[in-house]
């Protein structure tokens, strides 16, 4: 898809940074999937029983891509509380260094009692958390990666995100679940796109560039009583999808919005922080791209990026989208719109 102007070169063919809502310790994990739809009963089955694989990542810098994956593996099928998917975060995350790690040492990364470790790891069939350590020492590189302790904490939170973007690029070799969403996108007239808080850039940026090639995008970033009253407009002028981008720290009203649209009958499709988030009962098609933590505020610069990559994908099932962009252009450069 090519185009000037105001199109940056149009949308691309490549396969970013928003600030959260505050301070705090949280981790992303990977793979995308089907929501099971079920009612939020404060349990998770981790990706759940329709897991598939999806968008994103949150690695620390030098871990091992496949560790990280036969971590995720792990966790699947097992009903875990939320403290236990923090620490399934954290393990993720630390992948590299989750064979190394003690349950103490483990419970202060992710926040919790040492004693919620060994719970988490009976959950899992283990006997205790050593016997879930053997077995990842078992199933993983022998050798602890390099130390990155002389970076500082801002080439840190860098290179974090640096890995949260590979993660993004292996998860998008199977590139099925972002065709099947632009194709929901091209075909919901209008298509609404949610993001409230930490996740109202990610949704205005997708809207922005979605509205050159889409006749109607309807962005809601505003929560209040008007949001369920905006959902039911685009319902009642045919909408048939939803695009919602969910950061933490996750609004109660993004959930409330998301189970409100699905019993209205649309699809949704979101953008989240991790497989696990809060959203995932209440997503048709979840995409996982994960968020920074290194800093103050998170990172987001791999949402980000997957949301334009679901725009290059909406704009290849748009049949007229390359002429919606020269038409675009062409009125730009009529009306010297840009300096350039």
């Amino acid at each position: 898809m090519s185009g000037d102007g105001d199109n940056g070169g149009g949308i691309g063919s490549g396969i970013g940074s928003a600030a959260g809502d505050g301070p705090r310790d949280r981790a992303g994990m990977t793979q995308g999937a089907r929501a099971t739809g079920g009612p939020d009963t404060g349990t998770d089955t981790g990706a759940g029983a329709g897991a598939r694989a999806g968008a994103g990542s949150g690695v620390d810098a030098g871990a091992d891509t496949g560790t990280a994956a036969r971590l995720q593996k792990l966790f699947e099928g097992h009903r875990l509380t939320p403290t236990q998917r923090r620490i399934a975060h954290c393990m993720v995350r630390r992948a590299a260094d989750a064979p190394f790690l003690s349950s103490v040492e483990l419970a202060e990364l992710a926040g919790v009692s040492q004693p919620s470790v060994t719970r988490f790891a009976v959950a899992l069939g283990f006997d205790g958390y050593p016997a879930l350590r053997r077995h990842l020492r078992e199933v993983a590189p022998t050798e602890k990666p390099g130390d990155t302790g002389s970076y500082n904490e801002y080439q840190q939170a860098v290179q974090a995100e640096i890995d949260n973007l590979r993660h993004l690029a292996a998860a998008l070799a199977d590139p099925s679940s972002v065709i099947e969403a632009g194709r929901l996108f091209a075909a919901s007239r209008p298509l609404p796109v949610l993001g409230l808080r930490a996740a109202t850039a990610q949704a205005a940026g997708f809207s922005y560039f979605a509205r050159k090639v889409h006749p109607d995008v309807r962005l809601l970033d505003e929560g209040g009583t008007m949001l369920t009253d905006r959902i039911d407009a685009a319902v009642r002028a045919g909408a048939s999808a939803l695009l919602c981008f969910a950061l933490p720290r996750h609004p109660r009203e993004v959930v409330d919005a998301l189970e409100y649209a699905r019993t209205a009958g649309l699809t949704v499709v979101t953008v989240a922080d991790s497989a696990f988030a809060p959203v995932a009962h209440h997503t048709d098609l979840l995409l996982p791209a994960a968020v920074g933590t290194g800093l103050a505020f998170d990172t987001a610069c791999a949402p980000m990026l997957l949301g334009r990559v679901l725009l290059e994908a909406m704009c290849d099932a748009l049949p007229d989208a390359q002429a919606r962009l020269e038409e675009f252009d062409a009125r730009a450069a009529a009306r010297g719109l840009f300096v350039e």
